[in-house]
């Protein structure tokens, strides 16, 4: 991990409520020195496919670092996350 840690966030969670408020807040109290870049958090609910698409057009821009993406049409149900390295 580089010196200063860098968190990129994709969410389907929208800009109307405190969701993304919510994850950077988890961000600052687990990693208070780590940089947050906000890809989107506008990508339609439940498209897996256009949030693949954002991360792909983004993530080669990126410094390298711990990128998260949240667009679940699952939401609620017992499916497990996915992480890649």
């Amino acid at each position: 991990m580089p010196a200063t840690p860098w968190i990129s966030l994709t969410t389907d969670y929208g800009l109307t409520d405190g969701f993304v408020a919510a994850c950077h807040g988890v961000i600052a109290r687990i990693a208070p020195a780590a940089r947050v870049i906000d890809v989107t958090h506008l990508v339609p609910p439940a498209d897996v496919r256009r949030g693949a698409a954002v991360l792909a057009q983004t993530v080669a821009y990126l410094p390298v670092g711990v990128h998260v993406a949240v667009v679940d049409p699952g939401v609620g149900t017992a499916r497990r996350g996915v992480a890649l390295a």
